[in-house]
């Protein structure tokens, strides 16, 4: 089972749209799939969106009347993958933004690479950025997140794209009671370092740009920000894994 992922805040606009042109693409390439999306506090049609989609698709909605945060249901979300699997070591799930600054076209390539044995795929997608202030801040990350989150190899860690395989997400949850000590963007980065500690194989892929930018984006300077006081926040183990590189 692929489980979809997604976290909408007042992107009634973008999101059924999403939902449907993912069900287009597991139709064109035939993988088990099932769709969940947080509803995090939408004051807009959000709601009646998903609601509608529901009747049609394979869609699990978890909703909150006030907004929690876009790490919190990040957090309950991959969980609730994790809680539906009977398959862990097969099944995986994938995070996308619901607003098309990645294109959902790009989920068979991550699909490929777990049945290929990496157990997370990175998507970057800085280019995809139509701010130039915020794709520098993008591409220096490494060096912002450090000395406390090091992950050699991976440019971009703020896309909110990635593959994760189920059992290794368990594997991050042995000793800890939450995935996330961060929230906004920064949480993205903190994801993919506490899961790449734990995977065995990691691949990135270079993912073309969307058609759309990510309307909730924050400025150049409070990413920076953001990124630099996670890397002295956290003491995250860089991970033992080679990283392979695809485009």
């Amino acid at each position: 089972m692929i489980y979809v992922c997604t976290h909408a805040n007042n992107n009634a606009s973008t999101v059924g749209l999403l939902l449907w042109k993912v069900r287009r693409v597991f139709t064109a390439f035939p993988r088990e799939y099932h769709l969940l999306v947080a509803d995090d506090g939408s004051s807009d049609a959000t709601r009646e969106v998903l609601d509608l989609y529901q009747r049609v698709l394979p869609v699990t909605v978890l909703r909150s009347e006030t907004a929690r945060g876009y790490a919190a249901y990040l957090d309950l979300l991959l969980r609730d993958a994790l809680r539906r699997t009977d398959r862990p070591k097969r099944d995986c799930a994938i995070t996308i933004r619901p607003d098309f600054s990645v294109r959902a076209d790009a989920l068979p390539d991550f699909v490929r690479r777990i049945e290929s044995g990496a157990d997370l795929v990175v998507g970057e997608s800085v280019d995809g950025d139509r701010s130039l202030a915020r794709r520098f801040v993008r591409r220096r990350a490494g060096w912002l997140l450090r000395p406390g989150v090091r992950v050699p190899g991976v440019r971009d860690f703020v896309s909110g794209c990635f593959a994760v395989r189920l059992s290794t997400l368990r594997a991050c949850l042995r000793t800890r009671d939450s995935l996330l000590d961060t929230d906004g963007w920064s949480a993205n980065a903190e994801l993919i370092a506490r899961m790449a500690a734990e995977a065995r194989q990691i691949s990135v892929l270079t993912l073309p740009p969307g058609p759309l930018a990510t309307d909730a984006a924050p400025g150049a300077i409070t990413l920076a920000l953001a990124l630099y006081r996670t890397g002295r926040r956290l003491q995250i183990p860089a991970p033992a894994a080679p990283i392979e590189r695809a485009s």
